[in-house]
């Protein structure tokens, strides 16, 4: 089992973050929680690649994205609950790569980088595609909002199983000014 390499903490301040098995085998991801107490609960299971969480700016819905279904998902969150009810947000066209991370900006539309698919996607709270940000590097993995004000959309790729020489600006770091600000990190409360 590989433990995540993303972390996410939700409005009252646990973190949460997926494992996966190695050899990617559907069904044996689980999405963790970590109380402040010090306490780890799975929150969901039967998983293949448990990829991108975050929540709307107000922490009443997360979303979130198990890679291989194609789909971004959305739960109901409160902090006596946690996360239920999970449903499809949106379900990503054939061909367009596979939601891997994501981020919530500060209008609630959900940014959701595409591997496979050299872009990232922006879906407003109503789940349409309202912008495509294209990236010079085929398969993209997650990103997020930094900088002074929050307002530059930083976008991590991969080199994973790729051949020297192939799709040249793979593994890159790139940077978009996309004209809407993310929101600040969630701080852990442990």
């Amino acid at each position: 089992m590989s433990v995540g390499w993303w972390r996410r903490c939700d409005p009252d301040g646990r973190v949460y973050c997926g494992s996966m098995a190695y050899d990617q085998r559907p069904g044996a991801g689980i999405l963790h929680r970590l109380d402040p107490d010090g306490t780890v609960t799975p929150v969901l299971s039967n998983l293949s690649i448990p990829n991108g969480l975050d929540w709307s700016p107000d922490g009443s819905l997360a979303y979130f994205n198990d890679t291989p279904t194609g789909r971004v998902s959305v739960l109901d969150y409160s902090r006596e609950s946690g996360l239920t009810g999970l449903r499809t947000f949106v379900e990503i066209p054939p061909g367009a790569g596979y939601p891997d991370g994501l981020t919530v900006d500060s209008e609630g539309a959900v940014w959701v980088a595409l591997y496979g698919g050299s872009a990232v996607h922006r879906y407003s709270p109503a789940g349409r595609l309202d912008e495509i940000v294209e990236v010079a590097a085929q398969n993209v993995t997650a990103c997020t909002f930094g900088g002074p004000h929050l307002d530059r959309l930083f976008i991590t790729t991969s080199r994973e199983n790729l051949h020297p020489g192939q799709d040249p600006l793979a593994g890159s770091l790139f940077a978009a000014d996309v004209g809407v600000a993310g929101l600040p990190v969630r701080e852990f409360f442990g």
